[in-house]
């Protein structure tokens, strides 16, 4: 959900040659399968669509490739390390970490709640999209 909020945040703002943005996985359980359901769900109730999106798995040359590596929750985090190594330039953080509100996100594949995950998501997205443009 968090890539393509900020898809639209950064299109809606006419930045979209300036930024590329992906998501990937830090397990395997789900490579290759679309956009969960409930999620696209939640997703279309506010006009964002995923269509062909399928699940890949972060790597080690994603941290050389992308400016920022954002997980979700600590989970991800430690699973982020995992696959990419220490974190020596600073590129990886929870996406709440970015808000006044530093906290998880509690996965919506277990609560089923996809709309509070819509809720913290969105806040997450024009937090990061907010320092970007603060920074430039």
């Amino acid at each position: 959900m968090a890539e393509f909020i900020m898809k639209k945040l950064v299109r809606t703002a006419g930045l979209e040659e300036e930024f590329e943005i992906a998501s990937a996985a830090t397990s395997t359980e789900e490579i290759g399968n679309p956009v969960y359901p409930m999620a696209r769900q939640e997703l279309a109730k506010h006009g964002i669509g995923c269509p062909g999106k399928t699940a890949r798995q972060l790597t080690a040359d994603d941290y050389k490739k992308y400016d920022m590596i954002i997980g979700m929750e600590d989970s991800n985090i430690a699973a982020i390390g995992t696959i990419v190594g220490e974190d020596v330039e600073g590129k990886v953080s929870r996406l709440l970490d970015h808000t006044d509100h530093p906290r998880d996100i509690a996965d919506p594949w277990y609560t089923r709640d996809f709309r509070t995950a819509w809720n913290d998501i969105y806040a997450g997205c024009t937090a990061v999209f907010d320092e970007l443009k603060t920074n430039e």
